[in-house]
């Protein structure tokens, strides 16, 4: 239950043109499968580096409302099997794959410039 009022908050505070969408393996999978930009967002609702980034990213979307950037939200506190998995050492990790390359990472990153920059560099044809 936790888990769902965090990601309904997340959605609902967020002014992204790009929804966030909960992380599931399927839909991981899927985007892998479709060759997709996918951004992992691995979130804490405590975390205010975490609300930082989201509010970047919001910005990012709203000035480029076509991205083809899927965001899957992972909770940090209730998925710690994928946190693992995708070797995010602390709330606040952004992953970024294309199809099944892992094209960056960072961690508690907030620098909007370096943020967008590695968004914009994924989709640039």
């Amino acid at each position: 239950m936790r888990y769902f009022i965090v990601a309904l908050m997340m959605l609902l505070s967020s002014s992204m043109a790009q929804a966030k969408t909960p992380f599931t393996p399927e839909a991981f999978q899927q985007a892998q499968a479709n060759n997709e930009l996918v951004l992992i967002d691995v979130y804490a609702s405590w975390c205010p580096t975490c609300k930082r980034q989201s509010m970047v990213l919001a910005d990012y979307f709203k000035q480029h409302p076509t991205s083809k950037i899927k965001v899957l939200v992972l909770d940090f506190d209730e998925q710690k099997q994928w946190v693992t998995h995708f070797k995010a050492p602390r709330q606040s990790t952004l992953i970024l794959f294309k199809g099944k390359q892992q094209l960056w990472m960072s961690v508690a990153e907030t620098n909007a410039e370096k943020i967008t920059t590695a968004l914009a560099q994924a989709e640039a044809p």
